[in-house]
């Protein structure tokens, strides 16, 4: 694992966009005029005629990419998260979702790594949004490498898929032969007996940090890389509550309706043990640098290493 080399996935969503361009001439992107911020601007700049920039009409956007679809394109609508699941919502609702249509939405800025940009623009509800749409695919890539597997899977399943890429450079924790991406399957990335830890994002390096941080005290965390929310692979789950007894979410997102949600419904239902939601704790964020705000909010390795270690 590679501790020093840290890419920023919006720059992943940028390069893998490029990569599928060459290999697809039916995929299309539009931005809302943030190719810049979106890193869309790389595939402006390599195919300018399939790239559509809508300006700042976000509701828009989403109708252009849903009416392209219905023509047999696959549009990938780009803008931050706060714009994609919230402004566009009942476009992504009704216009894409409720007729099933193939578009891909790419929402950058993600979560309180947003930073100085400030609660406005730190959409940490998004997961929570998506989710609840009947038939929307949900995805949050952990490092580089996911993310472009991640794009490439979108780009190849026929529906409605919601992806969420952050603007801080994050470790990529991917870098291995035997790394393989698919949907809806979460991965197993440390063993261990004592409690779960399932995180996402850019929640997953630091989870595996705080693992460590436990394994000096003599806690055996198992961590589990959930980058689909939607569907989630409650198989996995149930079975590491089951063997481990007690579960921590770790989500740049709040604390209601996102990862940590999800997980509390499936096993509510089918493992019921005692679990500890880690996230925003319904509250709004604040402007200021993206690691110190992580630290602030409880979500950088030494934060999720306590917070676990008074659960347990």
């Amino acid at each position: 694992m590679s501790e020093v080399k840290k890419i920023a996935t919006r720059a992943s969503y940028g390069s893998a966009l490029v990569e599928l361009g060459k290999e697809h001439d039916d995929l299309v992107v539009l931005d809302a005029d943030l190719a810049a911020a979106t890193q869309t601007g790389m595939f402006k700049k390599e195919f300018p005629d399939r790239h559509i920039d809508c300006g700042i009409a976000e509701c828009n956007m989403v109708g252009i990419g849903a009416g392209l679809a219905t023509t047999g394109k696959v549009p990938f609508v780009s803008t931050f998260a706060m714009f994609a699941a919230g402004r566009a919502y009942e476009q992504l609702r009704n216009s894409v979702a409720y007729p099933h249509l193939n578009v891909k939405v790419g929402a950058t800025h993600g979560g309180i790594s947003v930073g100085e940009d400030g609660a406005t623009h730190q959409c940490c509800e998004d997961f929570a949004l998506m989710r609840a749409i009947p038939g929307m695919v949900v995805m949050s890539p952990a490092d580089d490498i996911e993310a472009k597997a991640m794009v490439k899977a979108a780009y190849e399943y026929v529906g409605p898929v919601y992806m969420r890429f952050g603007r801080l450079a994050v470790p990529v924790i991917n870098d291995r032969p035997d790394y393989k991406f698919e949907m809806g399957k979460g991965i197993v990335l440390r063993e261990g007996k004592d409690l779960t830890i399932v995180a996402n994002g850019l929640c997953v390096a630091a989870s595996l940090e705080a693992a460590e941080k436990l394994a000096a005290d003599g806690i055996d965390a198992k961590v589990i890389n959930i980058h689909t929310i939607k569907p989630l692979d409650e198989d996995l789950i149930v079975a590491a509550a089951k063997e481990t007894g007690k579960v921590v979410t770790v989500e740049e997102h709040s604390v209601i309706g996102g990862l940590g949600g999800a997980v509390c419904e499936c096993l509510s239902e089918k493992a019921p043990v005692p679990v500890k939601r880690i996230g925003v704790n319904d509250v709004f964020g604040e402007s200021g640098p993206a690691v110190a705000l992580l630290e602030k909010y409880g979500l950088d390795a030494e934060g999720i290493y306590k917070q676990i270690k008074e659960f347990v």
